[in-house]
Order: C-alpha cells, then sequence, then structure tokens
C-alpha cells in the first residue's frame, strides 16, 4: 500500500480538527463550558485525545477558535443568502445582514456566546487563528462593500458594536431587548429596519416615540435615519 500525497494527509488533518471546532459548539452549547471536557470533545469528534493537544493549547483556545467558525459560517451564509444583494443598496443590505447574523449567534446560542464573551474579558482576549482571521475579513470586506472611506477605521468600530450587543443581550439579570439594539445599529448605519433578517418585534420607536438613532458620527439623524456611507 502505497503511502498518502502530502495534500490527502492536510484534508484529513483539516476534517480532524473541524470535527473537533463542531463538537466543542455543541457540547458547550448543550453542559456549558465548565462541564464539557477536552475528553468529552474528543469523544464526540470521534478523535483521540492527543489530538485536541495537537491543535490546541488548551480548551479556551480551543474554544475561541470553534465559536469564530461558527461566526464566520454564519456570517458567509447570511451574506451568500438568496437573493444575492444588488444595486446601489447591495452594500447597506450586507452590512443588514451582518448585524442580524452576529445579533442572531447570542440569540441561538446564548449559553455559548456568554461563554465566549467571558473567556476574552478574563483571559487572553482575542485567539488569533485562522476563524478569526476569516471572520475578520468578512466583516472588513463587508464595511467596504458598505461604501467606508475608512475601512480600517470602520471596521474596528463596527466590531466593537457587534461584540458591545452581543454581551448586552447576553447580560445575566438585565438583558437589552435585541430589537432595541438592532434599531440602535441600523440608524447608525442608516438602514431600513426591512433590510437583513427583520425580526417578528416591531420597530422601536416606530409609533414616532422615542429619540431617533444615533448616525455615525454620534449625532442624532433627522427623522430617526442613519449616516449613509460616502458614496
Amino acid at each position: 500500500m502505497s503511502p498518502r500525497s502530502a495534500s490527502v494527509n492536510e484534508e484529513l488533518r483539516r476534517r480532524s480538527r473541524e470535527r473537533l471546532l463542531r463538537a466543542t459548539v455543541e457540547l458547550v452549547d448543550e453542559r456549558g463550558y465548565e462541564a464539557t471536557t477536552l475528553g468529552d470533545i474528543a469523544d464526540r469528534a470521534g478523535s483521540a485525545r492527543g489530538l485536541v493537544s495537537y491543535y490546541f493549547p488548551g480548551k479556551r483556545q480551543l474554544l475561541q477558535s470553534a465559536v469564530h467558525r461558527l461566526m464566520h459560517l454564519t456570517l458567509a451564509e447570511a451574506l451568500d443568502r438568496e437573493p444575492r444583494p444588488a444595486g446601489p443598496d447591495a452594500g447597506r443590505e450586507l452590512l443588514a445582514r451582518a448585524i442580524d447574523a452576529i445579533l442572531g449567534l447570542a440569540r441561538d446560542h446564548p449559553t455559548l456566546m456568554r461563554t465566549h464573551m467571558a473567556g476574552i474579558l478574563q483571559y487572553e482576549g482575542f485567539v488569533q487563528c485562522d476563524e478569526q482571521q476569516r471572520l475578520a475579513g468578512l466583516l472588513r470586506d463587508t464595511v467596504v462593500r458598505y461604501g467606508s472611506p475608512d475601512p480600517d477605521t470602520d471596521y474596528p468600530m463596527l466590531r466593537a458594536l457587534l461584540m458591545g450587543a452581543v454581551f448586552a443581550v447576553l447580560l445575566p439579570g438585565a438583558p437589552m431587548p435585541p430589537a432595541r439594539l438592532r434599531a440602535e445599529l441600523f440608524g447608525r448605519y442608516g438602514l431600513e429596519w426591512g433590510m437583513g433578517c427583520p425580526p417578528d418585534a416591531p420597530e422601536p420607536g416606530a409609533s414616532g416615540k422615542g429619540p431617533a438613532p444615533a448616525g455615525r458620527d454620534g449625532r442624532r439623524a433627522p427623522g430617526g435615519g442613519g449616516v449613509r456611507p460616502q458614496r
């Protein structure tokens, strides 16, 4: 039997690593972080226990990579969903989809995302892994397609706002309503409520009550709209 080629071995390693990442998401979602062991993850993935340590230096790093992969795949699916955005408002539609995709993760995976945020704040911060870089690339490209004149400044701001919104949705004892946070983000970027994947909840302030959302420069936009990107 001839030995496997380098490309075959690389593909097998990629698949093994992805099984570990999927298993981590599933188990932390089901049981929480503390109740999930590396042995549990290896068993769920159908991998040898030693492979976990081979690919990842520890459970925290494994979890961050797993969540970044989930975020990347979720965002990519939302941006590529049919019908594909076209025309002058394509960039705004893509940004709306991106916002809804990240807020949707807080709704659909609260235990996982709360654990992820706690790990970033309490331990090593961002893990600079391939999954995190893919997520960053998608978000930055979305900012570019939105029409940002300065994506190197606007991308970190969008990332910070999305992280803050996820934290606010998941804050124990005092969560913010996702629709309210969505309205603030959409107002800041001048996005219509019907863009992206609108929730069942009505738009906050749609009756004319309450303050208008802030624009990108921090000022309240006339009539509740946000500030559009420079063309």
